[in-house]
């Protein structure tokens, strides 16, 4: 995500859980493994400068088709284990995570299209967790998620997250999991031309998929995505302006 910098610390707690092992440790704990600030807050999922106030919801065309997940499919996910052994309390931030993780997808209620089921066995995509932030003069990234195909893929989460509040928390893995909905930022249309997109939904500046202070959950997000879906599940939506939908499935529904 992209807000200004206005968020307060985070908690003594989550700042404890950040706490790297110490250097000898830390080498072991990485050894054998392939890990597969500016004022701005960056999401690098979809990232490029923002230039103006989107209105609108905005769907990935970037394959030449709109990929949205078919109907009644369960995500399956897992934490990278990698990722984690170089903290000193590797149990005490996957569980936060898991928390905000949960709390965030509840935040987008019946329009959630599939389910998430944390299991190691076959899994769609694993959470990972940074060992140092991503920043740039244009701020500092908070997380990355990915889009729906049948690929296996890595939700990314960064120290710097944990510097915001426990609210921003889930509003940034809220936006994410926008993205692995299949949506883009609003502003696609106009500073993302060289990925494409399509607009679908009413006309509201407030959105998760916005960057700043117009960044939060919406009732007309919740119910822009379930008409999506509900439309193109039933096959009374098959394109956007003129852009094909195509419904996909996830990675452990073809290699079972």
């Amino acid at each position: 995500m992209n807000a200004d910098n206005k968020h307060k610390k985070g908690s003594t707690a989550d700042n404890d859980l950040l706490a790297l092992k110490p250097t000898g440790a830390l080498a072991r704990a990485t050894d054998g493994h392939v890990q597969v600030i500016g004022k701005g807050i960056i999401c690098r999922t979809d990232y490029r400068p923002l230039k103006r106030s989107p209105l609108k919801i905005v769907v990935d065309a970037t394959d030449g088709f709109i990929p949205l997940w078919a109907e009644n499919l369960v995500l399956r996910w897992k934490f990278n284990e990698a990722s984690f052994a170089v903290y000193q309390q590797p149990d005490a931030l996957k569980a936060r995570i898991r928390d905000l993780f949960s709390r965030a997808i509840a935040g987008w209620g019946d329009a959630t299209p599939v389910r998430f089921q944390e299991q190691a066995d076959n899994s769609d995509f694993d959470i990972v967790m940074r060992k140092a932030d991503d920043c740039d003069m244009q701020g500092c990234v908070l997380a990355q998620g990915f889009f729906p195909d049948a690929g296996r893929h890595k939700l990314y989460v960064y120290p710097k997250m944990f510097g915001q509040t426990d609210k921003e928390q889930v509003e940034t893995l809220e936006h994410e999991i926008g993205h692995v909905f299949g949506l883009r930022h609003f502003f696609a249309p106009d500073q993302e031309t060289e990925w494409p997109s399509e607009i679908f939904g009413k006309n509201r500046a407030f959105s998760i998929m916005n960057y700043g202070d117009e960044s939060h959950l919406t009732k007309i997000d919740r119910s822009d995505l379930k008409k999506l879906y509900q439309s193109a599940w039933s096959g009374q939506l098959t394109s956007i302006n003129g852009t094909p939908i195509k419904l996909v499935r996830p990675f452990h529904y073809l290699h079972g």
